[in-house]
């Protein structure tokens, strides 16, 4: 198994080191996925068989929907995990006063 894929555990001894957090798609195979789909983007805009005439106002649309459903999804997942995603509501504190000489 990748090191990404073993579940995570508590250590047992000293000796090991403990590492709550694993991403579940490593920066490597991110960067990857980019390059290539960057590449085929690039390598379609050489063929007139993909110009397809796109409507703008279907383009924007299309991305509000987009946009607004992640973002619903995003905000109850930090909701649910009792994160406020919005400064109402949160307690303030106030910093320890300037002292000058």
């Amino acid at each position: 198994k990748q090191w990404y894929q073993r579940r995570v555990r508590v250590p047992t001894s000293n000796s090991e080191e403990f590492r709550p957090f694993i991403r579940r798609l490593p920066e490597f195979k991110f960067w990857e996925q980019t390059v290539i789909s960057t590449l085929i983007a690039i390598f379609t805009t050489f063929f007139d068989f993909f110009n397809v005439p796109v409507f703008w106002p279907i383009l924007v649309m299309y991305f509000f929907i987009l946009f607004f459903l992640t973002m619903k999804r995003q905000i109850k997942h930090m909701i649910k995990f009792k994160y406020l995603p919005f400064s109402h509501g949160k307690t303030k504190y106030k910093g320890k006063p300037e002292v000058r000489t």
